[in-house]
């Protein structure tokens, strides 16, 4: 089983940026995908981006894409999501999930997940 611990989260303006960051423990990640999903109040968790442990590409929702970057540092075992130009929908609990897969889903059928971290972004 994974750990998986976020951090990060706050309160933003309207066109400001945060940092979210995911600490992963208790396995090896080579053959993982990474994701970060959100859930707003009254709504179902949404797909926001995902990577995997190897290689280079990135997935993304179109509503963050040119907005939101994910990235991971290997040697730290973490993955981050950077946001910019946050946006009051933006507004959630995020959340970081891993799946012992090499397939990206959007959906959150995903193995582990972390316990949140909140994202309010105001006017």
């Amino acid at each position: 089983q994974v750990q998986l611990v976020e951090s990060g989260g706050g309160l933003v303006q309207a066109g400001g940026s945060l940092r979210l960051s995911c600490a992963a423990s208790g396995r090896t990640f080579s053959s993982y995908v990474m994701a970060w999903f959100r859930q707003a109040p009254g709504k179902e968790r949404e797909f926001v981006a995902a990577i995997r442990w190897s290689g280079d590409r990135t997935y993304y929702a179109d509503s963050v894409k040119g907005r939101f970057t994910i990235s991971r540092d290997n040697a730290k075992n973490t993955v981050y999501l950077q946001m910019n130009s946050l946006k009051p929908e933006d507004t959630a609990v995020y959340y970081c999930a891993a799946r012992r897969s090499l397939v990206v889903l959007t959906t959150p059928d995903y193995d582990d997940w972390g316990q949140g971290t909140q994202v309010t972004v105001t006017n």
